[in-house]
């Protein structure tokens, strides 16, 4: 993952992110976008992004529902942006092939993924897509080499096309730095609050998440297709023993002791956490930890010791390692970054 060092504007002010629509788009996508960027506020109240929606030529976009929309920008704006997201448009994303874009479209796609310069290295611009519209990056050239994903329905069409893209279909979302890819439109949600995070921290996103009442974080790495998303009659669910676990990580919880408090075998319960999360139980124990000791880093001043035994990690050497190995960067660095934020 790419570690959480987030990119300043070049004029020190509100991030520019552009949405790039096309005819056919998905309304959802569309607006997600706009809902969630455009809810971040800073510690004043202040809009930390503006965001814009952008089409090859303005004016009047299709989508794939009943009504159209209006794009008032053009890929001027794309080129300039400080973000560029791409939303799937199904009528046309999976008939594209490498190099099928419109040149003027991939040159403004190329410049949005370029870096400002050598002076702003550490600043880069970004570029993303929901969906199929991992298609139209493709296209442009920009995922050549790198690791992507999409929607799991379109993944072996997107690895016959482009043979040089490694697919994980499996995933919500990809981060290779300055191109980041997600899976259906509801992965969208997940891969514009880690940007988010990335940019202002985990207390900015837990608060437009709860605005938005979506959850705060789910990692990129949990499974795209979850085996039973929704209960079945007469099942047993674990989601009780996820929020008892919840009141508890500075406990040294153990697998046994959250299989019996859902009344299941320890092989039984890690089959049906697995079926309704896509991870083990350690793996989102571990996550939940991780996310505590983010804000206990933004919000307190204890020690990175101290800050281990309440988020359940015991030791300031294993807080180390598993920060250093989810997020990229040490607790310090993060707390730098973030803190007051």
């Amino acid at each position: 993952m790419t570690p959480v060092r987030p990119a300043t504007p070049a004029d020190g002010g509100r991030r520019t992110v552009a949405v790039l629509v096309r005819d056919g788009v998905l309304p959802m996508e569309l607006g997600l976008v706009h809902q969630l960027f455009g809810t971040a506020r800073s510690a004043a109240g202040e809009p930390l992004y503006d965001v814009l929606t952008c089409a090859p030529r303005p004016g009047r976009i299709r989508t794939d529902a009943d009504f159209p929309i209006y794009a008032e920008h053009g890929l001027a704006t794309v080129a300039a942006a400080d973000t560029v997201l791409v939303p799937a448009s199904h009528e046309t994303d999976e008939g594209l092939r490498p190099g099928g874009l419109p040149e003027e479209l991939a040159a403004a796609l190329r410049a949005a993924a370029a870096l400002r310069g050598p002076e702003d290295a550490s600043a880069p611009r970004r570029i993303a897509s929901i969906c199929t519209g991992s298609f139209v990056l493709a296209a442009a050239g920009l995922l050549d080499g790198r690791r992507a994903t999409t929607h799991w329905m379109s993944a072996d069409l997107f690895a016959r096309t482009f043979p040089s893209v490694t697919v994980d279909p499996g995933v919500l979302y990809v981060d290779e730095g300055r191109i980041l890819t997600s899976a259906g439109e509801a992965a969208g949600i997940d891969l514009c609050l880690h940007m988010i995070r990335r940019d202002h921290g985990a207390a900015v996103a837990a608060e437009v998440a709860r605005r938005t009442v979506v959850p705060p974080h789910r990692e990129g790495g949990q499974a795209q297709y979850i085996q039973r998303p929704v209960e079945s009659e007469g099942l047993t669910s674990t989601s009780a023993s996820r929020a008892w676990a919840l009141t508890r990580l500075a406990e040294p919880l153990t697998l046994a002791e959250l299989a019996a408090h859902d009344a299941m075998s320890v092989r039984t319960y890690s089959r049906r956490f697995r079926e309704e999360t896509g991870l083990t139980p350690i793996q989102w124990l571990t996550q939940r930890r991780v996310d505590r000791a983010r804000e206990l880093l933004e919000q307190t001043d204890h020690t990175v010791d101290r800050i281990a035994t309440e988020a359940g990690f015991g030791t300031g050497a294993s807080l180390r390692a598993h920060f250093q190995a989810g997020l990229g960067v040490p607790p310090g660095a993060y707390r730098s970054t973030f803190r007051g934020r």
